[in-house]
């Protein structure tokens, strides 16, 4: 098992979870079960595999987690980019689309890493 708390992925996709729920609170109301349930979800299943994951006592099922992360994470990014050009609320997506962007970022590379680390290991 692994410490959630040395895992600065998990920290972002933390941070990330909750600029997603404070983003689309400025959504219009005609999205509340579009887009903002949508985000949401994809936010909090980042977030939600990666702890999931971590329990886990294999790389093969930790990297599994990951990846499923990672397309929720890929899904979150295109609703992010759908909702700005919509014009909905860009203000507001700043920062959620630069965390989502680092946080894509860091799930693709510790993936690699790990999978690096499992051929190794045969």
């Amino acid at each position: 098992m692994r410490n959630l708390d040395k895992l600065e992925v998990f920290r972002y996709a933390d941070r990330l979870a909750i600029e997603v729920y404070r983003t689309t609170a400025s959504l219009p109301v005609a999205e509340k079960y579009g887009l903002v349930t949508q985000m949401r979800r994809a936010a909090v299943s980042v977030v939600s595999n990666i702890a999931e994951g971590s329990a886990r006592n294999s790389d093969t099922d930790f990297a599994r987690f990951l990846e499923i992360a990672l397309g929720s994470a890929r899904e979150l990014s295109d609703q992010l980019h759908f909702t700005d050009r919509l014009n909905l609320a860009q203000a507001e997506l700043a920062m959620a689309s630069a965390l989502c962007e680092e946080c894509t970022r860091m799930l693709a590379a510790l993936l690699k890493t790990l999978r690096s680390r499992m051929k190794r290991m045969g």
